[in-house]
């Protein structure tokens, strides 16, 4: 498949396009018009068709999208048959709680790995996961090769603990600390900031 160069904006909505026609195909829905689609997952149906066209043609005027041909396509451009594995750095309550998430919506991410400072924590397994003392963290992502991590860790430590993940391979961090932490740029950071979002949902419940 080409190298497809595509807004952040649209790529962000892609795992929202597959959940949604997974859904259709496993009630047998055979095709789905952008329109039925825009109704489902609140995206206007000129933002979809946009979104879809970075791709070429994926529905016919008059017909509108298959549903298995265009689920089978988002899920190869989101490497849905491929097991990505990921390490959770921090087993606190926000780590404990992406244990038990379990990233249900997804059958091709997987949490193989979790690593704390706490002795009380590290050594068990939870949720079906190992949790690794962090000073075993390099070699862990080494041998198990990931490359692909959360961080859930304290803010005073979010930026070395990011550097040696950096050191050991990892090339995305989920990051959840308020920290904006500095990485080479071949390492990719996607920010995730609780108090930020729910922030702005206040703002926009006063001003809109």
């Amino acid at each position: 498949m080409r190298e497809m160069d595509i807004p952040k904006a649209t790529a962000k909505r892609l795992p929202l396009y597959y959940r949604y026609l997974k859904f259709l195909f496993d009630s047998g829905k055979q095709k789905v018009s952008s329109t039925e689609l825009s109704e489902a997952i609140k995206v206007d149906s000129a933002t979809i068709r946009r979104d879809f066209s970075y791709f070429g043609e994926l529905g016919k005027r008059g017909y509108g999208y298959d549903v298995e041909n265009l689920m089978n396509f988002f899920a190869k451009i989101l490497n849905e048959d491929t097991l990505t594995n990921v390490a959770l750095v921090g087993v606190g309550n926000l780590g404990h709680a992406l244990l038990n998430y379990k990233f249900h919506q997804s059958d091709s991410i997987r949490i193989s790995a979790a690593f704390d400072s706490d002795p009380d924590i590290y050594g068990k397994i939870l949720e079906g996961v190992p949790v690794y003392p962090i000073d075993e963290m390099v070699q862990q992502i080494q041998e198990q090769k990931i490359e692909v991590a959360i961080l859930t860790v304290p803010l005073k430590v979010a930026q070395e603990t990011a550097d040696l993940l950096i050191d050991a391979g990892v090339k995305g961090i989920m990051n959840f600390t308020p920290d904006r932490i500095t990485t080479p740029e071949d390492v990719l950071v996607q920010n995730v900031d609780l108090t930020n979002e729910l922030q702005t949902l206040i703002y926009f419940l006063s001003h809109y």
